[in-house]
Formats: C-alpha cells, structure tokens, sequence
C-alpha cells in the first residue's frame, strides 16, 4: 500500500466520531513502534514530521523510513509536515514525497494568514497533496514552537468560514485550550478544554475536520519513571484523555501526539540504564524505549482516539 492523503480517513472519521492520532516522528525505533502498533490495532495513521526532526533525522531519512514502514503494514500511512512555517518548507516537503502538509500562519495577521495559506494549498493541491491550516495561538514550548501564555488565544469561530472558503484548506487546527510541551499548565491549574468553541465551530463548518495540537495527556507513570532516574519533570501535567475522546467524538478528526511519545521513549531509557549500568549497546535499551512507545500508541488509538480496528 502506498502513502495517502487524510481526505478518505477524516471522512470516515468525521462520520464515526474518532479522531486519527498524528504521532511525531524522529528515528526508526519511534517509526516502528508507532507502525507496528497500528497495524496490529488496524488502525488508520498519520506519520508527522516537525521542522525539527528534518533538521535533526533529515528529510530524506525520514521519508525512507516511513516507506519500509509502509511496506511492512496493510494500513492507510499518510506522511505529514507539522508546523510548516512558511511557503518553502511545505514545497520542500510536497516536492519531496509527502501527502500532506500543515501551514501554520497563526501568528501573522488574519489576512496574512489568508494569503500564505492559499499560496501553499494552490501548490499542494496541484500536486495531489492536502493541507492543514491553523487559526488561534496555543501556549507552549516544542521544537521551533514557542509561544508564550501572553500570546496564546483562543480560535474565534466567527473567522472560520471566512478562513476555509478563502484559502482552501483542507482541514483547521484550532486552539480550544490544549498546550505545547510537556509543561502545559500552571502547578495546580485544572485542564480546561473549551468544547464550546469547538461546538461552535463544528456548526459553522459541518462535517469539515478539526485538528487539535498539544494533545499530549503526559502519562505520570512515565513522570515518575524518569524522575526516580535522574529526570525533574514534577510539574508536567497533560490534557485529561476522557476530553480528548470527547473531542474526538464532536468535529475533532485528528488529534496530535508528541510529548507522550517522548517521555515513553526517555522513561524506558532511563529505566534500563539505571538498571544496567555496565551495557552499552544500543539495541538494547533502544529495544525497551520502542516498546514503550508501542504500549503507548496501542493504548491511544483503543481508549483515546477510537480509532482501533477503523482500517478494516
């Protein structure tokens, strides 16, 4: 099966009220562990890319291995650019074998947006490739996202059909209250997730998919995994995953999955090294943190996205 684009898998998705994980990706363990547990699952998935692991894996290594990934399921992959920044890094990544890109003009003006948005659909869509859009500013520090809580804000839904109509856009990432990173909130804050905003905006555009970003719930076992082994994560705090499966069950169609995929691959790390001091062979604690982000992502597509046994 070859890579595709998300219009067929949001479709369905939209429809049957889950949401299809887009997990971030960095080296083949992660790809692997992610893959394998999809198509066991026979879930339908979206391998993304963020500018920082292009810079990190490179472009090309990267695509390759989503490619053997490919080969070794029987599932629908699409292959997916998050946060593109600007016009040349969606064309990289359009002319370079993905299937869909994200342009994240949010911190431009509404009409600044509009125009950059349009000119990467214009190109995508000539292309076969499909494109995500993103309107209000969500907090938070990852990779080359860092905006600040001052700058955060709120997706205001009276600019939504305005936006999709003008640009083109395949799909929007809004901004309903999740957070970059693993410190989304304030020691003793309560996640809050403003399902009214997202109700709204599922009745000014129905039956189009919404993304959610940051949409890591910041698993405490793997917290304290890391902390006991030299790690000082006390005060990271994710999204509660009983209101993720509720966004997923309104117009939400892909939720994205990053921090938790970091902190299972650190914790198991961490565990076996603590635990085996003297190894020094890579494919053994390798071996641990890709079956940590296996149980993970098995976990996420059953009980958060819904999303299990949808690639039938």
């Amino acid at each position: 099966m070859a890579l595709v684009t998300t219009k067929e898998m949001f479709r369905k998705a939209y429809e049957g009220g889950y949401a299809i994980g887009a997990f971030n990706v960095n080296n083949m363990e992660i790809i692997q562990a992610i893959t394998e547990a999809a198509n066991e699952e026979k879930s339908p998935l979206i391998l993304q890319v963020s500018a920082g692991a292009r810079k990190y894996a490179k472009h090309n290594y990267l695509v390759k291995l989503v490619e053997a990934a490919v080969m070794e399921t029987d599932i629908p992959i699409a292959l997916h650019l998050d946060h593109g920044e600007d016009f040349e890094i969606c064309k990289a990544c359009i002319d370079g074998g993905f299937t869909s890109v994200m342009i994240d003009g949010s911190k431009h003006s509404f009409e600044d947006n509009i125009a950059l948005t349009k000119k990467v659909v214009e190109y995508a869509h000539e292309r076969g490739v499909v494109v995500e859009g993103e309107l209000g500013r969500l907090a938070g520090i990852e990779d080359d996202v860092n905006v600040s809580e001052e700058d955060a804000m709120f997706t205001r839904p009276d600019e939504v059909e305005e936006f999709v109509s003008r640009t083109g856009v395949d799909s929007l990432a809004i901004a309903i209250g999740t957070s970059h990173g693993a410190y989304k909130f304030k020691p003793g804050q309560k996640p809050r997730l403003r399902f009214d905003i997202l109700e709204e905006i599922g009745r000014r555009l129905p039956n189009f998919p919404i993304v959610l970003h940051g949409a890591s719930s910041v698993s405490q076992e793997y917290v304290k995994i890391i902390n006991e082994n030299g790690g000082k994560l006390d005060d990271a705090i994710g999204i509660p995953e009983d209101m993720l499966r509720k966004a997923a069950s309104m117009a939400v169609c892909k939720i994205n999955i990053d921090s938790d995929l970091r902190l299972a691959f650190t914790a198991g790390i961490r565990e076996y090294m603590a635990n085996n001091p003297s190894h020094f062979d890579p494919r053994q604690y390798l071996t641990v943190a890709r079956s940590n982000v296996k149980a993970l992502v098995r976990h996420k597509l059953i009980n958060v996205l819904g999303s299990a046994g949808k690639a039938q």
